[in-house]
């Protein structure tokens, strides 16, 4: 038997092209009150509403030019609305964004943030204006950063100009120490999170393969307490028995691997939270090739198992009090003399059999495996599993949500509740008896698909190997891991999806 690799994060990060700046952002600083003398400044203004006081101060140092743009231009403070005044002395630039007419929650922030990204973006530095907001949670200017740490987000590991210019400081005024603790000592890490997935999702197929996917994911945990990170190799992941996994990855030049890194945060004695994500590190569908068009995307199927990475690293940073387990399994997915074909039978971890359909319906087989390693060697209490795994849940839920798919329909809302404070929204979709009757298979124990609706026939595949009385979430994210149209705190390209639903669902387990 190959035995499991055990290692420490900085033994692999020499070797790595995504370090350093990969997980770059700004330098924010956070002031009580004092205004700037020049340079560029994002100001925020409530529907209706009046100047804060520094925002008074701010008017005043360009003698009142501000307050009459906003008369005269009819600015309406509409959540978003973005009004930009070049050149008002003695300041390069003010840029005056609407804070709507409500309560701000934690994702309107982080939108607010991103806006000032967009709007003003600078590198010589930027004042962001945060007195006079209204918000339902603390440390405003914490999350504020955040929201402006992932708008700021950009991959530029590829482009050719002789230099990258850095952004200035983001200097907050009208925070308060706790936001600089709040920041420093938290959300930073969250933020570094959904870098790191969505670098993992950006990097191109020729790049990033199941090992070297090993590889940028231990660089980020370099130096990170409490976790140890484990890899089965193909001869352990063969030894194990796990035909699925192996059966996908065997068509490809790159081996799998399965990379599973364990968080203890808190008693040992206490169960882990596991999560677990689909890591197919280009999806040519294999035998069942997919057509040219669009297949360039397919780099970015491993987007649950890169959210699964930024989760448990934010977790880990800030030192959450829980145990988690991440279980990344790792495969290429490639059409050539050695792929398994449409007809075949695998054999997996668990003894069940599985008669494929459809080799590109890999991505379930992927997980079928690791839900089954999860639950023999960690027992967690709550298993949730994340992929990009249909069409089927793309087309349902578009690019506003999530499908999540669960036993039954009270988690699903409570699901609901979690994407709705995390920003990350899911919407349920059904798991009927009926949708594991369509996978039943004449010569194996199931087939891979089969039936309509997709996402649920995919769900019910994995949920095949997940023990009933375990509680268990299914998120498809086919639809929201990849924007062609930038959102406040996402740029176009990967979202990183999903790292901050399960990092708000490990701060409810937590508590």
């Amino acid at each position: 038997m190959s035995p499991v690799h055990l290692f420490k994060a900085a033994l692999l990060s020499s070797a790595l092209a995504l370090s350093g700046a990969a997980l770059a952002m700004p330098d924010f600083s956070f002031n009580t009150d004092d205004l700037p003398e020049d340079g560029r400044v994002v100001l925020y203004l409530a529907a209706g509403g009046e100047l804060s006081a520094l925002g008074i101060g701010l008017d005043a140092a360009t003698g009142g030019r501000v307050s009459n743009a906003i008369e005269v231009t009819g600015f309406s403070g509409e959540l978003g609305e973005t009004l930009t005044l070049p050149a008002v002395a003695p300041f390069r630039e003010v840029v005056v964004i609407g804070a709507g007419e409500d309560e701000l929650e934690a994702r309107d922030i982080h939108d607010l943030g991103g806006f000032a990204a967009m709007a003003a973006d600078d590198d010589e530095g930027l004042t962001i204006i945060v007195d006079g907001l209204e918000a339902a949670v603390d440390d405003i200017g914490a999350h504020l950063a955040l929201g402006y740490a992932l708008g700021d987000y950009s991959f530029t590991t590829y482009k050719t100009v002789d230099e990258i210019v850095e952004d200035g400081e983001v200097t907050v005024v009208g925070s308060s120490r706790s936001d600089h603790r709040r920041f420093d000592n938290d959300l930073v890490h969250l933020a570094e999170g959904i870098t790191l997935a969505r670098n993992l999702g950006s990097e191109p197929g020729n790049t990033l393969w199941p090992q070297r996917f090993v590889e940028h994911v231990t660089s980020a945990f370099e130096d990170v307490d409490d976790v140890t990170l484990s890899v089965l190799d193909a001869d352990a992941i063969r030894e194990r028995g796990m035909g699925a996994l192996m059966g996908v990855g065997q068509g490809s030049i790159h081996d799998p691997r399965l990379l599973v890194i364990e968080y203890r945060g808190a008693d040992d004695e206490e169960a882990p939270v596991a999560l677990v994500g689909k890591g197919i590190t280009f999806d040519t569908g294999g035998i069942s090739l997919k057509p040219n068009e669009n297949m360039w995307y397919m780099k970015s199927d491993l987007s649950g198992a890169a959210a699964v990475a930024g989760a448990v690293l934010a977790a880990a940073k800030r030192g959450e009090d829980i145990n988690v387990v991440g279980l990344m399994p790792l495969a290429e997915n490639m059409p050539s003399q050695d792929a398994i074909r449409p007809g075949d039978v695998l054999t997996s971890m668990s003894g069940r059999t599985v008669e494929i359909m459809s080799t590109d319906a890999e991505g379930r087989l992927l997980l079928l495996d690791a839900v089954h390693y999860a639950q023999v060697e960690h027992q967690p209490r709550l298993l949730l599993n994340i992929a990009t795994l249909t069409g089927s849940a793309a087309r349902a839920t578009g690019d506003e949500y999530a499908a999540v798919i669960t036993r039954d329909m009270t988690f699903s809302l409570e699901m609901m509740e979690v994407g709705e404070a995390a920003g990350e929204d899911v919407w349920p979709l059904p798991l009927h008896p009926n949708h594991f009757t369509q996978i039943e298979s004449p010569i194996a124990d199931i087939k891979n698909t089969g039936g309509t609706p997709g996402a649920s026939i995919g769900a019910a595949v994995v949920g095949t190997f997940i023990a009933e009385d375990l509680p268990w979430v299914h998120l498809d994210i086919a639809g929201v891991d990849w924007r062609d149209e930038a959102t406040p705190t996402a740029p176009v390209g990967h979202a990183g999806w999903g790292v901050r639903f399960m990092d708000t669902l490990l701060r409810r387990e937590a508590d």
